[in-house]
């Protein structure tokens, strides 16, 4: 069984105001996108990285990401499409992967995941999967039309995170599944849900941030810098 990860670096939002797409701006010395993949590159555990990127930028990628940044475990960059649930099942149509593998699926704008964690999300994967994520601090309410419908029960409510891991042929149907029905996750675990798995929640971090806003990127380099 192999460990590889998926990053979809298209369909994430596309810009951060006017300063381009957001996984190639820079965080330190290199874009968030090269920070990510650093990542997976230092990791034992992956054995291959494949990048979904959109189709206008694959050059951009492979030549100022993956060849200036020496990922060598990159071993494809593949064309995504106008959301980020197309880029990922487009990025699993396109890798090389047995059914049983194990595909970590993780965001090109989350740079400062803490990678001892792989072997801990490894094991949880089967059989249905497992996700990060940490309990919301905050009170959730819901609101239709500018008013206040319900208040749910905060220990209940989980802010989900990436890597989100799975058996290779499992998410890869799941997709292919939802692409037939017209259906739209909030995130890849949302796929498996509906039809009946049970996906396994681990804790992750705080510091686990998704890069989508100028404060966002403020944050991420204060924590880097620590």
């Amino acid at each position: 069984m192999k460990i590889h990860a998926l990053i979809p670096a298209a369909g994430l939002g596309r810009r951060m105001a006017c300063d381009g797409n957001k996984q190639y701006l820079q965080l330190g010395d290199r874009p968030i996108l090269a920070h990510t993949l650093g990542l997976f590159q230092r990791s034992p555990r992956v054995e291959a990285i494949w990048v979904v990127s959109p189709e206008a930028e694959m050059r951009f990628c492979r030549d100022e990401v993956i060849s200036r940044y020496g990922l060598s475990k990159v071993r494809g960059v593949i064309a995504g499409g106008a959301e980020r649930q197309d880029s990922v099942r487009l990025g699993l149509q396109g890798m090389s992967a047995e059914e049983n593998d194990l595909v970590l699926i993780h965001d090109g704008v989350r740079p400062l995941f803490d990678m001892d964690r792989i072997p801990e999300l490894i094991e949880a994967a089967l059989p249905d999967g497992a996700v990060t994520g940490v309990p919301a601090k905050d009170t959730i309410k819901t609101v239709e039309e500018g008013c206040i419908t319900g208040t749910p029960e905060r220990r209940l409510l989980w802010q989900v995170q990436t890597p989100q891991v799975f058996p290779y042929g499992l998410i890869l149907q799941a997709h292919l599944q939802a692409q037939v029905d017209g259906f739209i996750g909030t995130d890849d675990a949302s796929l498996l849900e509906r039809k009946g798995h049970r996906v396994r929640m681990l804790q992750g971090s705080y510091r686990n941030i998704k890069i989508t806003t100028p404060e966002d990127l403020r944050v991420a380099e204060a924590l880097m810098k620590e």
